[in-house]
């Protein structure tokens, strides 16, 4: 192992590529940086704008591991420095809330497309493939410990909270690519005192927490192929933001985009679209198109309110990337195809539609269909089911995997009631959905892609097949 340490800041702005790591050269070979380096608590590749492959690592060490690339070392570079932050403003009140203490150092290295082979600490990084043929999707992954709803889940019980379960079955897919949908974390709050399904987890938003509710029971997937990070609502800047920005987001990390303090929020709220491409097949090219909507408020938006602007803007902006691939796949945390479910007082079920803030701008971009032309499919989360959407009329297939294992939600009548539909101008000609733990399966094949949800003991729910802009889907349950 080398011994020189190499420690640079990364002083990029938003919309630049992850900061270019640092060769090093003249080192010598020592068991000192091996000692360095027992620190390290997780390695793992994101993708970011058109497809960087970004390696990041969490260490309790006070410098950055070597990361080996092709047989080169090159020394990591810190993203995020250990700390306390002070405790600011969260969605929690003052009492039920804390300081976020992240006792650990995050590093980062751009990987090259070129690279056949990557470690850091002896741990195998997984690289993108030039075709993603197969990728997992999840969604809605943590344990709800939450004080404003007097819900307090199971996380010591792997069927109460079966994500490390649900997350080894689908590593067993060997996939490609793994896809989040938002809303890694949920624990919120203290368990109360003589709870026994909760007692002695961790709680707030430090590392202690995260590791717990994500990163732990992750391992599988995280091994397993590189992962793209989309953020959810339990990612903003009053819950798990400080986290997100640490170690989950793509691009390169700015004092003032970080969640500190309550005064930035504004820009640490929102991030711009970027596409992922997924390579070419035949004729056709395809790519992800990822869209922040974590800060989308439950609340029709003036034209004159900030969020409708940004999100305008950023719409426009999806149109643009659209235009780079023949097959686009959309993906948010809050379903615009989708349907939500609960119960009311009397205990009957109430269906809500899409989300009719996106859905409002959108219109104003899009007119009704509300996507570009060429986004044949979606992908969201938040509402706990799967479910499966095509309509006949002209809407890309909506997929909801939010059923990743936090508390599940109610689920839908496999008939609608009549009239039912997420959007006024969408006609559905099929929906099926399920609460059963599970993930989604998109399978590229020669000339279409094949959809599949299936529940962590691995039976199959439900199947789509998409060629060009018809779905056709047949539901197992």
């Amino acid at each position: 192992m080398t011994t020189c340490s190499i420690r640079s800041v990364l002083s990029s702005v938003l919309l630049l590529p992850v900061a270019t790591v640092l060769t090093l050269s003249a080192c010598s070979t020592s068991p000192q940086l091996s000692a360095q380096q027992d620190g390290l608590q997780q390695a793992w590749t994101v993708l970011g704008e058109q497809g960087q492959a970004v390696a990041r690592v969490v260490t309790t060490d006070t410098v950055c591991p070597v990361l080996t690339q092709d047989g080169k070392a090159q020394m990591m570079t810190a993203r995020a420095d250990a700390a306390t932050i002070p405790q600011r403003k969260t969605a929690s009140s003052a009492n039920d809330s804390k300081p976020s203490a992240f006792p650990v150092l995050t590093c980062e290295a751009a990987l090259s497309p070129t690279t056949t082979s990557a470690s850091v600490g002896g741990r195998k990084l997984p690289l993108p493939q030039p075709v993603a043929k197969k990728i997992v999707v999840i969604g809605d992954t943590g344990c709800r410990l939450k004080l404003a709803d007097n819900y307090f889940q199971s996380c010591s019980d792997s069927e109460k909270w079966a994500f490390r379960s649900m997350v080894e079955a689908a590593a067993k897919t060997k996939p490609d690519l793994v896809i989040h949908v938002g809303d890694y974390h949920y624990r919120e709050n203290a368990c109360p005192e003589g709870n026994k399904d909760c007692a002695g987890s961790p709680w707030g938003y430090g590392w202690d927490t995260w590791k717990a509710d994500f990163f732990d029971p992750a391992q599988a997937l995280l091994k397993a192929a590189p992962w793209v990070m989309v953020r959810g609502n339990h990612e903003t800047c009053t819950r798990a933001g400080q986290g997100w920005w640490r170690f989950l987001d793509p691009r390169p990390l700015q004092s003032g985009r970080d969640c500190n303090a309550e005064r930035d929020d504004a820009s640490g709220d929102y991030s711009p679209p970027y596409a992922v491409p997924l390579g070419r097949v035949g004729q056709e090219a395809a790519q992800l198109i990822v869209f922040d909507s974590s800060k989308v408020p439950n609340k029709t938006l003036g034209k004159n309110d900030v969020p409708y602007q940004v999100y305008m803007e950023q719409f426009k902006t999806v149109n643009q990337l659209s235009d780079a691939a023949d097959f686009n796949i959309f993906i948010n945390h809050h379903p615009i195809l989708g349907l939500g479910a609960g119960r009311n007082k009397e205990g009957g079920l109430t269906i809500w539609p899409g989300n009719a803030t996106l859905q409002g701008v959108m219109h104003e971009v899009n007119s009704t269909r509300l996507f570009p032309s060429k986004v044949q499919a979606t992908l969201a989360g938040h509402v706990h089911l799967f479910e499966a959407l095509t309509f006949n009329t002209d809407h890309p297939v909506q997929f909801v995997s939010g059923n990743g294992g936090s508390s599940l939600d109610s689920p839908l009548p496999a008939v609608l009631p009549a009239g039912t539909t997420p959007y006024a101008a969408a006609e559905i000609a099929h929906f099926s959905n399920s609460n059963d733990v599970g993930f989604m399966v998109m399978e590229r094949e020669s000339q279409s892609w094949k959809m599949q949800a299936w529940n962590k003991n691995g039976k199959l729910m439900t199947e789509c097949r998409t060629q060009g802009k018809k779905t056709q889907c047949q539901s197992f349950q």
